[in-house]
């Protein structure tokens, strides 16, 4: 696991930040300098991250056999155990030559640092202290408050670079094994005999699932639902939850058995132009880190007020980045005319996100628990199709079938022949087809290859992609 030590000079809340990250008060926080005397190691999280925190006590110059300088050799004990140093100043007290002394040993330390200008809930004081900050030559300062949860993202950012794929949280070696790079792609075509590599799904593995949606649709209740107990805060008020909440969960269902789920309870996402407040802002930014890092994404929906505006943006993020999506029309205990309702549901699904037709949907009633097991079986159905290998051999039947149909549009009188056809990667489910003149293939033509993809091979709810390219000469060497 990857460790990030906590330095700095005492009394600046290194403890405070160790709790933070921590999720518990496990260290001592006083205003009194010093409280910290030994160096303690805990695992905690920071947003999707699991990092092994270490609280060292605070730097002081002292190099001989007294407290102080015993507390010193206990800090940099505590570093050698670290992979990355994160150094913390006060941002209202300023820069201090103690600061200034430990800033210039651990310049010389070969491991990443990363400096943080503390108690800048203030904007006035963060201004300040990070201009001063900059003169320790540690790089670019991050202003943030580990009382008040602010700035915890900017340490996310600054840190990922630092932290190997294997220790990433939301790094799946699986889910990288079938990627084709750029180079090797072109030397596919005409291979008949060419598949991607099979692969089981693991059921000790988690399944990743985020539940979104716009503010008050029901996401904190509909997870509450699922795990049976009151796990997270629900309310009337919109904007209850903040941060995204994992909860790892086990699900026994009657089609696919025992499968383990980490699910993610997201703050609820509004227009940009509407997001003034800070926090919130924080809060959607964790939102979509969330779609991101999701394997499967349920969007939670108000049955009163279906597919609005922003349900349909934030569709449309989850269709860029290539997840799985199910739809979740929550409420649906109020609603009387449900026949007449539904049928407006699907009109807007088909008219409104003509990127994925046959979306998956299921009505549901996260308060009272109604439909949930359906909507879970939804999830896993869908991400199998998620997962789905197509064999290239049966691939260019189809193909040719397909151009028999409806071939391509002519050029200047010729035919712009579809050659050659192959699944190159999973998650989602993504296709190379070579043709003639790839430049010259119509939009509308690649929607009917992919629709095409959809209907006989059953992928519904899933973004499919395919790169079009340019066919080999046969006349040329």
């Amino acid at each position: 696991m990857f460790s990030l030590a906590l330095v700095g000079r005492p009394n600046v809340g290194k403890s405070t930040l160790f709790n933070r990250i921590a999720g518990k008060k496990l260290a001592i926080v006083d205003d009194t300098p010093g409280v910290t005397r030994d160096w303690r190691e805990t695992e905690g999280w920071l947003f999707d991250q699991q990092l092994r925190i270490i609280d060292t006590a605070g730097l002081e110059e002292n190099f001989d056999d007294s407290i102080e300088g015993r507390m010193r050799k206990q800090t940099e004990a505590a570093l050698e155990q670290a992979d990355a140093i994160l150094f913390m100043v006060d941002g209202r007290a300023g820069i201090t030559p103690l600061d200034e002394h430990f800033a210039a040993f651990l310049r010389k330390q070969n491991k990443p640092v990363i400096l943080v200008v503390n108690k800048c809930e203030n904007s006035r004081a963060a201004d300040a202290g990070i201009a001063e900050a900059y003169g320790l030559g540690l790089g670019e300062p991050y202003a943030i408050s580990s009382e008040h949860n602010i700035g915890m993202d900017e340490i996310y950012n600054a840190l990922m670079p630092h932290i190997p794929k294997e220790f990433r949280d939301d790094y799946d070696e699986d889910e990288d094994e079938d990627f084709i790079d750029e180079e090797t792609l072109d030397e596919l075509e005409g291979n008949i005999e060419f598949e991607i590599k099979e692969e089981v799904i693991d059921p000790e593995k988690p399944l990743k699932i985020a539940i979104v949606g716009r503010p008050n649709v029901g996401k904190s209740t509909l997870l509450n639902s699922v795990v049976d107990e009151a796990r997270v805060m629900t309310g009337p008020e919109a904007g209850i939850t903040r941060d995204a909440i994992a909860v790892d969960w086990e699900y026994d269902s009657k089609t696919y058995g025992k499968r383990k789920f980490k699910l993610v309870d997201t703050a609820g996402m509004r227009r940009t132009s509407r997001v003034q407040d800070k926090i919130e802002r924080m809060s959607v930014e964790d939102s979509m880190r969330a779609i991101r890092l999701a394997q499967v994404v349920i969007m939670v929906i108000d049955a009163n007020n279906p597919l609005e505006k922003q349900d349909l943006q934030i569709a449309e993020h989850i269709i860029d980045e290539g997840r799985a999506i199910v739809i979740a029309v929550n409420k649906w205990d109020v609603i009387k005319d449900r026949e007449d309702k539904l049928e407006d549901i699907k009109w807007l699904m088909e008219n409104s996100l003509a990127q994925i037709k046959d979306l998956p949907y299921q009505t549901i009633s996260a308060k009272n628990g109604k439909n949930i097991n359906k909507l879970l079986d939804r999830a896993l159905e869908t991400y199998e199709y998620w997962n789905k290998r197509i064999p290239t051999a049966g691939l260019n039947k189809w193909l040719a079938m397909m151009e028999s149909r409806n071939p391509a549009p002519l050029i200047s009188g010729r035919s712009n022949r579809l050659k050659y056809i192959t699944q190159i990667k999973t998650r989602p489910p993504t296709f190379a087809l070579w043709t003639s003149r790839p430049e010259k293939l119509p939009d509308a033509y690649r929607r009917f290859i992919i629709n095409g993809l959809r209907r006989d091979y059953k992928l519904p709810g899933v973004p499919i992609r395919l790169l079009v390219r340019k066919s080999k000469n046969p006349f040329m060497d």
